[in-house]
């Protein structure tokens, strides 16, 4: 039977948002949720208050494999195609790309922009005494723009598309992991999904998909949206000199959390690029793929993921029947919430926030383990022991 969901402290991102939005939701009904049916205001950027503390000090974890990372940042206008949630304007997207570098040089590449910081700040009331531009100042590992190290064929690419509202940021420490083991990465902000995107020059954009209500209508429609940002940014990728020289674009996977999990699902089968995709703890919206999933696919969530023994189904166990590939892994983590597969479980116990079940640093080193032998497995080829069933090194994970 799943677990009865019990309240949790969320991430700092659209805080109140989160808690209505079930339609993405991977807890539905629950108290955790992937979204918002209406994002709150987010007030004008205001000065801070002369009586604020210091900004703590955050740093995610540093990557563990043997390459240096480097990290650019692409802004792409796709001119055939009207932004599909504000009205008049072309869609256009700010995408960062990790790759391995020749050495680690140059300024370290920074986290958000202090507007980004700022509106992510605000979004949460349990921060009000944090300075608004202290996530600008998160410390990461890769390097502006550093040297790329070159490979004959290429590095094999990796996609990686967040939850609804979050910046793309927030995958940063599995893009530098990835990066760091010998993979091209591109994180993908699908503009207005994001509570704040900031484009050059500093305009920034906030949140608006979704403010209609929470619909089935409306999970169609940003699965649509953001395959049509990934097969653009892929196109824009094959066509650019330096990405295309790097990019082995025979060997592509994407992975994705909450609703970027989810949309990654429902692309795998439809798109002819990408080989092999991983669902970090996104809900099915709608419950089915338009084709059946007959590629290498892992869905790795919190334990109200786990199968149902009765009663009403959860949208794991209706989609798990359109998986019908050879290569398949239901895995969930005892401990998990929502936020565990990504940055926020790190930083939000440095701000002085709840620490999940699972501590961050366990749950981000069991996260990047999975995902990476995945991974490795359907993209490099080499047998990953790891994924062939429970392991004693991580007896939190639990095969279904």
């Amino acid at each position: 039977m799943r677990k009865t969901a019990t309240a949790s402290v969320l991430a700092f991102s659209v805080l109140t948002a989160f808690t209505a939005f079930t339609a993405f939701s991977p807890l539905a009904g629950a108290g955790t949720a992937d979204a918002a049916a209406s994002a709150p205001a987010l007030a004008p950027a205001l000065a801070p208050a002369p009586a604020l503390a210091p900004a703590p000090a955050l740093a995610l974890p540093a990557p563990t494999g043997g390459h240096a990372v480097g990290r650019s940042v692409l802004h792409l206008v796709d001119s055939g195609r009207p932004d599909p949630w504000v009205a008049g304007r072309k869609r256009e997207l700010m995408v960062s790309v990790w790759y391995p570098a020749r050495k680690a040089a140059g300024r370290p590449a920074r986290y958000v922009t202090p507007q980004e910081s700022e509106l992510i700040v605000k979004s949460a009331p349990q921060l009000k005494d944090v300075p608004p531009d202290t996530l600008a100042g998160t410390r990461t590992y890769a390097r502006v723009d550093a040297p790329p190290l070159g490979r004959r064929g290429g590095w094999p690419l990796v996609v990686l598309s967040p939850g609804m509202t979050l910046p793309r940021a927030t995958m940063t420490s599995l893009a530098e992991e990835f990066a760091s083991r010998g993979y091209l990465v591109a994180g993908i902000e699908h503009t207005y999904e994001s509570v704040a995107t900031t484009f050059p020059g500093g305009r920034t954009v906030t949140f608006e998909a979704g403010k209609g209500g929470q619909t089935p209508e409306l999970g169609e429609k940003v699965a649509r949206v953001r395959a049509a940002d990934t097969t653009f940014v892929l196109d824009r990728l094959e066509r650019s000199t330096r990405w295309n020289r790097l990019a082995d674009e025979s060997r592509i996977a994407m992975v994705g959390h909450s609703v970027g999990g989810q949309s990654a699902a429902q692309l795998l089968p439809l798109s002819r690029r990408i080989r092999a995709a991983v669902n970090l703890d996104g809900s099915y919206n709608p419950p089915t793929p338009a084709k059946p999933v007959g590629k290498p696919f892992m869905m790795i969530g919190n334990p109200r993921q786990e199968p149902e023994g009765g009663g009403k189904k959860g949208s794991w166990d209706l989609f798990w029947p359109h998986v019908t590939g050879d290569w398949k892994r239901w895995l969930t983590v005892t401990g998990a919430e929502h936020m565990s597969f990504i940055d926020y479980a790190v930083l939000q116990p440095q701000l002085g926030l709840p620490e999940y079940p699972i501590g961050g640093e366990r749950s981000t080193e069991i996260t990047r383990a999975y995902v990476t032998a995945f991974l490795d497995l359907h993209l490099k080829g080499r047998r990953q022991p790891l994924l062939d069933g429970p392991s004693t090194r991580y007896p939190e994970v639990r095969f279904w």
